[in-house]
């Protein structure tokens, strides 16, 4: 069967500045908390390796993107990093961050590959962590600042803008489950953090609109099914909070402009509200996106509680449901996910029937391998593990599409392997293969595999 795609669909990849950069300590960057972190705490990083090289983008911008061309990139996400472009989160503007961001978007350009430029990747500056981070707001403000300086800087030439990456995972890794800084387990700490992303959000959409761009501006949220292991009513009940929480948390204020009455009732219930001021509603209402990114993974498969909960510890969502190994799942043997390629069906279904069809596209979607290297025949990895992966979805994407689904295109994480937070490069996702000793780039077949789907809009 050939699946072919619509015209101008999207074909690419993302990526973030913390993970592909490097010169963590150059160009008059401004430390951001994974420096710091690592500097406080190296052991808690796989092996020990930090972001400070990275992927030495920095340095080979060209070449790399001359590589996204050769594998058939017609887009591109990566994100600008706050404390290189602002070393203190606020203030005075760093020059040679304006100079670099600015080539890089000129290179994508003189390929043909359009940029998509997020905000947020999980990257506070060190200076705004210690003002309080998302549970400030004057950090809020600080944010808001340096999202208009991005556009008044780029904006001639950036047409698609994405407020934040993910933002539900600096709630849960940095306040709920210590695997990111500041290491807190604090579930109203965490709300908190959660509604004033949400209101930063809204507030770096007015200023783009304020504007009067010629482009869009959207949000890339991590939308991953909660799926109950069974029709039972406590199942049902149980992925339904895990679903308000993880996802519907911060995907019906993005693009409904509204929280779900179910949720603010739950937080009220467990006295975990965050503080809302006058107008911060009404601020929201007012930041819903024109486009969504969708990452997807794996899905969340979840039953009723089996064991009595101890009240005596924190107060987590895990009070409400456990986590389900469903019998005979397909997997992902070298990372330990579950593969479920409807899931991405499933996603661009429920936005379709639910969130008014909203301009879309799949955003992140990836196979992560640890011990890469055992697959390498010939010099290069052999991973049709992972082009089997990537049409597993593209199929059901396709499916979604021909019954309506408004889904603009699909980006592969990522272009090169690159740096994952704590797991550094313990798993590898890349279309090219990157030896850290040498920083050689080599293409994998995935990449090849790859470049014949865009050049084709599709594969059989």
């Amino acid at each position: 069967m050939k699946y072919q795609f619509p015209e101008n669909f999207w074909w690419g990849s993302a990526s973030s500045a913390t993970q592909s950069e490097g010169a963590a300590f150059d160009g008059g960057k401004g430390d951001n908390i994974w420096d710091l972190w690592y500097q406080e705490q190296p052991n808690r990083f796989f092996n020990n390796v930090s972001a400070t090289e990275a992927s030495t983008f920095y340095q080979n911008y060209q070449t790399d993107i001359a590589l996204m061309k050769e594998i058939g990139h017609n887009t591109f996400r990566t994100s600008i990093s706050w404390s290189r472009l602002i070393p203190t989160g606020r203030g005075e503007v760093n020059q040679e961050a304006v100079a670099f961001y600015g080539k890089v978007i000129d290179e994508l350009i003189a390929n043909d590959i359009e940029p998509f430029i997020c905000l947020f990747h999980f990257d506070m500056p060190v200076a705004m962590q210690g003002i309080g981070g998302w549970e400030s707001r004057e950090v809020i403000e600080a944010y808001a600042d340096f999202a208009d300086i991005c556009f008044k800087l780029y904006g001639d030439r950036v047409k698609h803008w994405f407020t934040f990456n993910e933002p539900i995972v600096p709630v849960e890794g940095g306040y709920l489950y210590d695997f990111h800084y500041p290491n807190v387990v604090d579930f109203k700490r965490a709300a908190t953090v959660a509604f004033n992303t949400m209101l930063a959000h809204a507030e770096a959409v007015k200023r783009y609109r304020a504007q009067q761009l010629d482009g869009q501006i959207g949000i890339i949220l991590n939308l991953t099914p909660s799926y109950p292991r069974s029709q039972n009513t406590a199942d049902v009940k149980a992925a339904n909070i895990a679903d308000l929480l993880f996802n519907r948390s911060f995907l019906d204020p993005s693009v409904k402009g509204e929280y779900p009455q179910e949720l603010i009732a739950f937080l009220q219930e467990h006295d975990q509200m965050p503080a809302c001021q006058e107008g911060d509603l009404a601020a929201i209402a007012a930041g819903k996106v024109d486009l969504l990114g969708v990452n997807y993974y794996q899905p969340r498969r979840i039953q009723a509680k089996l064991h009595t909960v101890n009240t005596d510890g924190p107060f987590l969502p895990e009070w409400f449901f456990d986590y389900y190994e469903m019998p005979g799942r397909k997997m992902n043997p070298h990372r330990g996910w579950e593969i479920y390629e409807q899931g991405v069906y499933d996603i661009l279904t429920n936005l379709r029937e639910n969130y008014g069809n909203i301009p879309c596209y799949i955003s992140e979607n990836g196979m992560g391998v640890e011990g890469e290297e055992k697959f390498i025949e010939n010099g290069q990895v052999k991973d049709d593990y992972r082009i089997d992966f990537i049409k597993g979805h593209l199929t059901w994407l396709h499916k979604a599409v021909q019954e309506g689904a408004n889904c603009k295109g699909y980006h592969l994480w990522t272009f090169i392997d690159n740096w994952s937070w704590a797991n550094a490069y313990k798993n590898r996702y890349g279309f090219y293969r990157l030896d850290l000793e040498t920083q050689t780039r080599t293409v994998k077949r995935s990449g090849e595999w790859f470049a014949q789907a865009s050049k084709a809009n599709g594969f059989d």
